[in-house]
C-alpha cells in the first residue's frame, strides 16, 4: 500500500505546485444567498441556486410532506419498487414544460448523461461534441464506445464540415452540446445545429442544466428565440434553478421508453428520494406561475456586467477570466475580504491559462450589493495590468 500513498502524495504535490489543489470547505447556506464559511457570513455569488428555491417555503413544505407520506429513501431502483408515484407527476410536468411527449428522471445530471448516450449510440456510430461541453457529456460519449470527435465551440460550420466528411462512415450520429455553457455562460446555437442535424439525419442532444428556469422564459435554452429549437433530446438537471437534485431527459415517448429499458445508470441505481422529487415538482410549478421572477437572475447579471465593463451576458453566469491559477485564487481571496463568496475556477475544469472567477447571479441578490461587487471587480481586479495577473505556466 505504500506505493499507493506515494503515488497520491506525488500527485498532490504537483497540484500544490501549480496552485491547482482543491479542498472541501464546510459551508452552511443559511438562506438562498447568504453562506457561513470559516466563521464569516458571506454573500454568495458562486451557487447555481439561481432562483433561491432551496429555501422557498412552498418547496420545503412539499419535501416535508413527501417525507411524511413516503419516508426517506426510494428503497430500490425505479424498475423494482423505487418508482414512487411522485415521479410520474414531475415527469409529466417536465414534458409539458419542455413541449415533449415524455420525460424520465435520473439520479443526477451526470448519471443521466452517462446513461443516455451509451443507450442511443455505440460501436460503429459517431458522437460530435462541443469542445467546451460539460464533463459528463464527454464521459457519456466515451462510455458509448462510438467514435468521438470534438467540434470547435459553437461552430456550426465545423459541425457541418465534419458531417460532410464523416456521416457516410457511421450508422448513427449524435450531436451533443450544452444549452447554456456552465463556465462561460453563453448559449449554444441550437436552431442552427438543429437545422444541420436534420440535413444529415443526426440526433441533437442539449444539456440544459443551466438553462432551465432562467432563460427562454424559464423553459430553457431551446426556447430563447421566437420559435422553439427542434432539439429531440433535451436533457437537464433538477439541482440548479429548481433547487433540488437529480437529472432528466425530455424526448419522444418512444425514446423515453427505450431509455427506461436500456440506460444502465437508471436501471441499476436507486430512485431519487421522494422528498427531492416533490421539491423539484413544487419548484417547477412556482417557475410556471411566476415568469417575472424567473427573469431576475439574468437581469442582475446584465446589471453587473454593465457596471463592471464586461460584455453583456446571455445567462446568469458571468466569467471574469484572469488566466493564471494563483492570480485567480488571489482575486477570490480579495472578494472574500469584501464579504463576497466567489469561486476560483481552475484547470482542468477550464482550459489551461483561462482560470477565472465564475460569478452566478440569483433572483434575490440585492441590487446595491451587485453594484458593489461590480465596482470591486472593475477597480481592484480588472484594473490590474494583465502581466500582474499572470501566473506560472500550469
Amino acid at each position: 500500500m505504500r506505493s499507493l500513498d506515494d503515488f497520491a502524495s506525488g500527485k498532490l504535490a504537483l497540484l500544490e505546485r501549480d496552485s491547482l489543489r482543491r479542498e472541501l470547505v464546510d459551508t452552511s447556506r443559511v438562506t438562498g444567498i447568504w453562506a457561513l464559511r470559516n466563521g464569516r457570513r458571506l454573500l454568495s455569488f458562486c451557487c447555481n441556486d439561481y432562483l433561491n428555491l432551496t429555501h422557498h417555503p412552498a418547496v420545503k413544505e412539499a419535501a416535508i410532506e413527501a417525507l411524511r407520506v413516503y419516508g426517506v429513501g426510494a428503497g430500490s431502483s425505479r424498475l423494482v419498487t423505487g418508482n414512487h408515484p411522485l415521479f410520474a407527476a414531475l415527469e409529466a410536468r417536465l414534458a409539458r414544460w419542455k413541449d415533449t411527449e415524455a420525460a424520465c428522471i435520473f439520479g443526477s445530471g451526470y448519471l443521466a448523461n452517462l446513461g443516455i448516450i451509451p443507450a442511443l449510440v455505440g460501436p460503429g456510430d459517431l458522437v460530435l461534441i462541443d469542445e467546451l461541453a460539460h464533463s459528463c457529456l464527454h464521459a457519456g460519449a466515451r462510455l458509448s464506445r462510438a467514435a468521438v470527435i470534438a467540434f470547435r465551440h459553437s461552430d456550426v460550420g465545423h459541425v457541418e464540415a465534419l458531417l460532410t466528411e464523416q456521416r457516410q462512415r457511421h450508422r448513427r450520429v449524435l450531436i451533443a452540446t450544452d444549452g447554456v455553457f456552465s463556465m462561460d455562460g453563453d448559449i449554444a446555437p441550437l436552431h442552427a445545429l438543429a437545422a444541420v442535424a436534420q440535413r444529415y439525419d443526426a440526433w441533437l442532444m442539449s444539456d440544459d442544466a443551466h438553462g432551465l428556469g432562467v432563460v427562454g422564459g424559464g423553459r430553457g435554452s431551446s426556447f430563447v428565440q421566437a420559435s422553439k429549437a427542434d432539439v429531440p433530446l433535451q436533457m437537464g438537471t433538477l439541482s440548479k434553478a429548481l433547487g433540488a437534485y437529480g437529472g432528466y431527459i425530455c424526448a419522444s415517448a418512444a425514446v423515453v421508453d427505450l431509455l427506461r429499458n436500456r440506460a444502465r445508470t437508471l436501471i441499476y441505481s436507486t430512485g431519487l428520494p421522494p422528498a427531492i422529487v416533490a421539491a423539484a415538482d413544487a419548484a417547477l410549478a412556482l417557475i410556471d406561475r411566476e415568469p417575472d421572477y424567473a427573469a431576475r437572475p439574468l437581469a442582475k447579471a446584465k446589471a453587473f456586467a454593465r457596471c463592471a465593463g464586461l460584455p453583456e451576458p446571455m445567462s446568469p453566469i458571468v466569467p471574469v477570466v484572469l488566466g493564471g491559477a494563483e492570480a485567480t485564487l488571489a482575486a477570490a481571496r480579495l472578494l472574500e475580504d469584501q464579504g463576497f463568496l466567489v469561486a476560483a475556477i481552475r484547470p482542468p475544469t477550464v482550459p489551461r491559462q483561462t482560470a477565472r472567477l465564475r460569478l452566478t447571479f440569483t433572483a434575490q441578490h440585492p441590487d446595491d450589493e451587485v453594484e458593489r461587487l461590480a465596482e470591486t471587480v472593475r477597480t481592484r481586479i480588472l484594473a490590474q495590468p494583465a502581466m500582474e495577473r499572470a501566473a506560472p505556466a500550469q
